[in-house]
């Protein structure tokens, strides 16, 4: 049984924090309490922001002793996750606080791997809470009344919070183990009928996690490689790039395909739905598009064709990132379309804007013995993509 890390600043709610902890330990847990105060704490706290602050690269005098508060807490997130990272007992974390506090834990919180007990008491959490919780598995709890002093109130939410992360580290889940490995696959309403058939095709092998590819689906992918509980990867629908570049409702951040990079694991990708960027509704698009091609996929999302210039880009972003994997690679291109929309006969149907975003990942692509480029007389959705698909996942993930 790892320990409940009890974290918040102890300069403004010292007694919540001991009061969670006393209830943690009630329950049978063991609890460590982590004060990450910016300003002078009256201590009590079993690790002190001293000991938190040393671990910020530039030593604690770059978190501690700062008038700006806003670069203080940024600083001590930065610190705090440096330090979470290196605990090996963690049975759970448990956080509590207003904005500061909610910015600084929850940071540190994402870079713990997936299945480690997250729990957020926040007075933020009934707001949007994706800026805190990113692709993770955190759970936010809203405080209700202000996280400031024991009340009728706080005692019950902290209360059950504490209890609820006790139960957590007491009873960690059962690993199930099946034989099979875990491959990600990414997947847009577009591309469905690829992934549908690539998944029926190696599923009595492999335990399949499919991800939709709204930007958030994206991280959580690469959050999933990262934390090691994926073996492969079939990332079949790239789109995201095209909202990251273009500034579309679904992006990907910049570390796109930084997971793969970095873990070396086998890696078949395409091009799909790489010939759209995603808006909101129509009257939501912005003005400087509003020339452009469009197709209503339903009322809540408008789809911009990509043009030749930006399938340029997007191939061109892409392709510097696939040289940069060292692990084995295959990239698929389906030379007669990427998504159900861009067919032959399809409003998106643009042979020259798919063949720029084609000759720009040849054009940028390095040879290597670890890495292939495969193209595939087919449309993305077709029987023939699916089972080269396939075949180069069999090659490269034996």
């Amino acid at each position: 049984m790892g320990f409940v890390y009890v974290i918040g600043t102890c300069d403004t709610k010292g007694a919540e924090l001991a009061y969670a902890a006393e209830r943690v330990r009630a329950s049978g847990a063991k609890a460590v309490v982590v004060d990450i105060s910016t300003t002078p704490s009256p201590g009590g706290a079993d690790i002190s922001p001293q000991e938190i602050a040393e671990s910020h690269p530039q030593g604690s005098s770059a978190v501690l002793g700062l008038r700006d508060r806003g670069q203080a807490v940024a600083a001590m997130g930065e610190a705090l996750t440096r330090w979470l990272v290196t605990r090996r007992d963690i049975g759970a974390v448990l956080g509590l606080g207003g904005g500061g506090n909610t910015s600084i834990v929850t940071a540190a919180m994402r870079a713990l791997p997936i299945g480690v007990p997250k729990l957020m008491v926040s007075t933020m959490a009934s707001g949007n809470v994706a800026p805190y919780i990113g692709p993770t598995d955190i759970a936010m709890m809203h405080a209700v009344a202000d996280v400031a002093g024991l009340n009728a109130i706080t005692r019950k939410v902290i209360g059950n919070a504490a209890h609820a992360a006790a139960g957590m580290a007491l009873n960690a889940v059962p690993e199930v183990h099946d034989g099979k490995r875990a491959v990600g696959l990414t997947m847009f309403g577009v591309t469905t009928e690829a992934v549908t058939q690539i998944r029926a095709r190696i599923e009595d092998d492999w335990e399949c996690f499919v991800f939709h590819a709204t930007g958030t689906g994206g991280q959580c992918f690469e959050k999933l490689i990262d934390s090691h509980l994926l073996s492969a990867a079939l990332d079949i629908t790239t789109t995201e790039v095209a909202d990251h570049l273009f500034g579309g409702v679904l992006p990907c951040t910049d570390d796109r395909f930084g997971a793969v990079i970095r873990s070396l694991i086998p890696y078949v990708g395409s091009l799909g739905a790489c010939d759209m960027v995603n808006f909101g509704p129509r009257e939501t698009v912005p003005a400087t598009y509003a020339e452009r091609q469009f197709y209503i996929h339903n009322p809540q999302v408008t789809l911009m064709r990509t043009t030749l210039q930006e399938n340029r880009a997007i191939g061109a972003w892409i392709v510097e990132r696939l040289n940069r994997m060292e692990g084995p690679v295959r990239f698929l291109l389906p030379l007669r379309g990427v998504s159900a929309i861009d067919a032959a006969g399809k409003p998106f149907h643009d042979p020259a804007a798919d063949a720029a975003l084609f000759d720009a990942v040849r054009k940028g692509w390095k040879p290597a013995a670890n890495r292939r480029l495969i193209e595939i007389d087919a449309h993305i959705n077709d029987a023939a993509f699916a089972d080269a698909a396939v075949s180069a996942f069999t090659e490269i993930a034996q």
